[in-house]
């Protein structure tokens, strides 16, 4: 029985090819690891891999991405409209099949022991690997950013898990973790008032005092001359994208804004998507489990 574990790390370069292209060679040269999408964002200034493989191999892939990507990117000339702190900003690691979120995150400490190691990058552990409660949201273990970080450091209560309280002069600092799937879900705006997605993503967050499984902010996509809310959907079930969807649609009203679209970013689950259509097109007494011709086929 092979466990297979997926892996979505995030890099601040959304930009050069030759180093993203860089990112994809080291992707496909580890054995027993699959690179099944990834995709790039200019206004961002971010890629995002997704990966699945055995224990072994998942492993090794995520550290020779982490060590192509600290020798290839500079975090002092990086700008974008994503908060980041590091060359690889995250790795999340992902329990698939015959895999458990125990069993990741174990994978994720054996990581990030690894990174600060051989590549003295500090690691934060975040999400279900987090060593305190304050840490398992990856929007206050990032908060202050890259250039922010180094006094970051320096408080109580943030010192590394892994390494001391320095950042890496270029590399910054990484997050790893284990944690259930979670959606990237966008949503656009017409209108180029970076304000109004910043107040509708603060209502849509749960910091905010918004839905409990979405996280969410205000984006300016630079090339388009359009305003973003960015979400990231950790529990796609207990959240609906449909809901945040609406929502969206409605408090964009208050500002006389409408949505012009919607993507997603990197890979989704089939039910995330699916719940959306059974909502949109009302479909009553739908059973997924038995009415979706590919779990049959799949089963």
């Amino acid at each position: 029985m092979v466990k297979i574990i997926e892996c979505v790390p995030n890099f601040s370069e959304g930009q050069n090819e030759a180093v993203i292209n860089g990112l994809v060679s080291v992707a496909k040269s580890v054995g027993g690891v699959t690179l099944l999408d990834h995709s790039s964002d200019a206004s961002h200034n971010r890629s995002v891999f997704t990966l699945v493989g055995d224990e072994e191999g998942i492993q090794e892939a995520a550290f020779q991405l982490v060590k192509y990507a600290s020798e290839n990117i500079d975090m002092t000339k990086h700008h974008g409209e994503h908060p980041r702190m590091g060359a690889t900003d995250v790795v999340p690691f992902i329990p698939i099949k015959d895999s458990s979120v125990e069993e990741c995150i174990e994978i994720s400490k054996k990581v990030a022991k690894r990174i600060n190691d051989e590549l003295d990058i500090p690691i934060f552990l975040y999400e279900d690997s987090a060593s305190t409660p304050n840490r398992k949201n990856l929007a206050k273990v990032r908060k202050g950013q890259f250039e922010g970080m180094p006094e970051k450091l320096q408080e109580e209560e943030w010192a590394p898990d892994f390494g001391e309280r320095k950042i890496h002069p270029t590399a910054g600092i990484t997050a790893v973790g284990a944690r259930m799937p979670l959606v990237a879900f966008n949503v656009n705006l017409d209108t180029s008032d970076i304000t109004i997605a910043n107040k509708i993503a603060k209502i849509i967050r749960a910091s905010g005092g918004g839905f409990k499984y979405a996280k969410g902010i205000g984006v300016m996509l630079e090339d388009r001359n359009i305003a973003q809310v960015s979400m990231n959907m950790v529990n796609f079930e207990g959240t609906p994208l449909y809901r945040t969807f609406e929502t969206i649609r409605m408090e964009a009203k208050r500002y006389g804004v409408n949505i012009i679209g919607s993507e997603i970013i990197g890979l989704t689950p089939a039910k995330a998507m699916i719940d959306c259509a059974e909502y949109y097109l009302q479909v009553e007494d739908f059973d997924y489990d038995k009415q979706i011709l590919e779990n049959h086929l799949l089963g």
